[in-house]
């Protein structure tokens, strides 16, 4: 078949998935009806649970932002404002303790008090070990909770504390400068005790089977299709809340995505490398650079040839990562040679705290096949045969197909072959450390080095390459401890830890992500964030004034 007319037969394809995806959805609660106001967006993945101890993604926790709310939320430029919150924390005790005053008409979508208890049961649930919450790790600065986490102390000794219904006090155990923001993270969120008593194993796997204190609450979740939320009338700011509905389309291909955008049907959606040139003069046209860095998981732990840096250094460098950003994705992201992504924090002299690192992981061919050849003779073998794991839609076979031919291309005796999963079995390969290479990412949790460089300690769940390092491990316990309080030093640290897992390579970095979005030009006040969820929808509007097609006021 010859490229013109596999073309035709490509867009004719994509053509008619729309058409059947319409079609599938036309009686599906409206999910692309305009009606009033309705955000409608197309998500690449679907969220894995609304059990806030349960997850670690990306989508799930920006549904979080929609549909529960912590003590603070994140503003338009990421610093911590009240949710639950009356007001700032009193801090006390040397910045290690924290009492914070509830506002007390926050409520549950059923009707009951959000309390300071909620909180105080959350957080024992994340960390009590049977719960077995990957994220526990992120509450680790309060008192007693790596040894509850641990199973050597019992949850009730955990240092929070609802000291009447609407006064919480946490204990540190040591002054965080960034806690405040940590806790509008979505592990941070409250539970309802009730709830989750009722609905036990079952709590969070459906729409029904949770309760919400956020703007929105999910009023239906068909797994793998779509997630349709509702203006929640309990919520203590209803009156801010100027959107009735906000409905999730879950599709794989960014191609169909863009074909019902350009039907009407959706508000957001991102859109393929070779889709972003035929918008390039749309109004709707939009890139966004994220603070989340994607890297290749190379586990040492299941492939004995991996515990040789050399191989692992090979792997990064025969990577043409500019070629990658440019022809695969081609949708704002960037060649990344390190870890900690570009915009996650800033250094204490205004820069930021990427640009201090050095990374020998850049792309060179010629570097590459040196320490391969290296590689070669320590570990006796000229041929390898290594498993990609990635992600089952068509964007992810695409970059899996590059990486692959660079490898083998420019590492000669390396074969990778590809294995696409959906999104839940590949991380939860990843998580049993049940895989050879897995194509991964990791985004910011709060603003600041150690919600990258933590995840790769020895013994973190996130960290399932195999690679232990007890020089790295004792860095970072330097820099959340005695240096808190000494920001040069941390700091130093902090480039010195980041440099030494780059030095020993047991992940391959490749690129920052970007999107490339179609937003409808009627969405306003539409507020992306750098770290946790990342959008806001609390304050977004149609603004129907608008015309879709040319982005000016109707006439």
């Amino acid at each position: 078949m010859n490229v013109n007319v596999k073309r035709s037969f490509k867009l004719m394809m994509i053509a008619l998935s729309t058409l059947l995806i319409l079609a599938a959805c036309s009686n599906a609660e409206g999910i692309y009806d305009d009606k009033g106001q309705v955000f409608r967006k197309v998500i690449p993945q679907d969220m894995t649970s609304l059990d806030p101890a349960k997850v670690t993604d990306q989508v799930s926790f920006d549904i979080y932002n929609q549909v529960y709310e912590g003590l603070y939320t994140l503003d338009k430029d990421d610093q911590a404002i009240p949710g639950v919150a009356k007001e700032d924390p009193k801090v006390s005790d040397g910045g290690k303790t924290f009492t914070i005053n509830l506002r007390e008409d926050a409520k549950w979508s059923n009707g009951d008090p959000v309390t300071a208890h909620d909180f105080e049961f959350a957080w024992k649930r994340v960390l009590n070990p049977d719960t077995a919450a990957e994220y526990a790790y992120i509450m680790y600065d309060i008192e007693n909770a790596e040894e509850i986490n641990m199973g050597k102390k019992d949850p009730s000794t955990l240092g929070v504390k609802a000291l009447d219904d609407y006064t919480l006090q946490i204990k540190l155990v040591k002054p965080i400068p960034y806690f405040q923001e940590m806790l509008a993270f979505g592990t941070f969120r409250p539970q309802n005790e009730k709830v989750v008593k009722k609905y036990g194993d079952r709590y969070g796997t459906s729409a029904e089977r949770s309760v919400y204190n956020g703007p929105f609450k999910v009023k239906n979740w068909a797994v793998e299709d779509k997630i349709l939320l509702e203006k929640n009338e309990n919520y203590w700011d209803k009156d801010a809340v100027k959107l009735d509905k906000v409905n999730f389309k879950v599709l794989k291909d960014g191609q169909a995505g863009a074909s019902l955008y350009d039907t009407g049907s959706v508000d957001d959606t991102t859109i393929s490398a070779e889709q972003v040139d035929k918008y390039k003069d749309s109004p709707a046209l939009f890139k966004r650079l994220l603070s989340s860095t994607f890297f290749l998981k190379l586990n040492q732990g299941q492939v004995d040839a991996f515990k040789n840096e050399d191989l692992r250094k090979a792997f990064s460098q025969a990577i043409d990562k500019q070629a990658y950003v440019n022809s695969v994705l081609n949708n704002g992201s960037a060649p990344s040679d390190k870890f900690t992504a570009e915009g996650t924090a800033k250094a204490p002299n205004g820069k930021d705290f990427s640009e201090q690192i050095h990374s020998d992981l850049t792309y060179n061919p010629e570097k590459a096949k040196k320490n391969f050849e290296k590689a070669k003779k320590e570990l006796k073998q000229d041929t390898f045969t290594f498993t990609l794991n990635t992600e089952d839609t068509p964007a992810s076979k695409i970059s899996a197909e590059f990486i692959k031919a660079q490898i083998e291309k420019n590492l000669p005796g390396v074969t990778i072959k590809i294995q696409q999963l959906p999104f839940k079995q590949r991380v939860a390969r990843e998580q049993s450390e049940n895989y050879e290479i897995s194509l991964s990412g990791w985004g910011p949790d709060y603003p600041d080095p150690m919600t990258f460089l933590t995840i790769m300690t020895t013994g973190n769940a996130s960290n399932n390459t195999g690679w232990s390092n007890k020089e790295y491990d004792a860095m970072l316990k330097e820099a959340n401890g005695s240096l808190l309080q000494k920001e040069d030093e941390r700091n130093q640290v902090l480039i010195d830890a980041e440099q030494l897992l780059l030095d020993e390579a047991p992940i391959a970095p490749i690129y920052q992500k970007g999107e490339a979005h179609l937003t409808n030009p009627q969405v306003k006040n539409l507020i992306y964030h750098s770290s946790g969820g990342d959008t806001s929808l609390k304050h977004v509007y149609i603004d129907k004034r608008i015309d879709r097609e040319t982005g000016k006021k109707k006439k």
